[in-house]
């Protein structure tokens, strides 16, 4: 099931609609995610946000398609927000190694190579002295 926004807030009623759910459900699914927890407007009305939709449909599919418990589901869900922040991450060089590495676009693979080789060398002579 894909969810296509078309709104910026939504209302329970129609999150229900899109979900093919009843509200006290949605209700009883904010208690047990933390990670769920659309802010209410003025009125007191809880406001479902395009992102919050997508992690319904989420919870929905591992709670009635893939059969996981609310506890594994929950599991599951942190899971992959870990494994979403390590990917991240490892997508995302630090500024450090950045700035150790000068970019060597137009430079052959091979050279390299030879120039991490060297450095690597470089180093190994230092630790032998030390």
């Amino acid at each position: 099931m894909s969810f296509t926004p078309k709104k910026l807030y939504y209302k329970i009623g129609e999150v229900c609609e899109i979900l093919g759910l009843e509200a006290h459900v949605l209700r009883y699914w904010e208690s047990e995610f933390s990670n769920l927890s659309p802010p209410k407007n003025k009125a007191g009305q809880r406001t479902y946000r395009p992102k919050d939709i997508e992690l319904l449909l989420h919870i929905r599919k591992l709670l009635y398609e893939e059969g996981f418990t609310i506890a594994g589901a929950r599991k599951q869900l942190s899971m992959s927000r870990t494994s979403a922040k390590a990917d991240s991450a490892a997508k995302k060089p630090s500024k450090a190694s950045r700035a150790a590495r000068p970019e060597r676009e137009g430079e052959p693979r091979s050279q390299r190579l030879k120039q991490v080789r060297k450095e690597l060398e470089n180093i190994l002579t230092l630790l032998e002295r030390g």
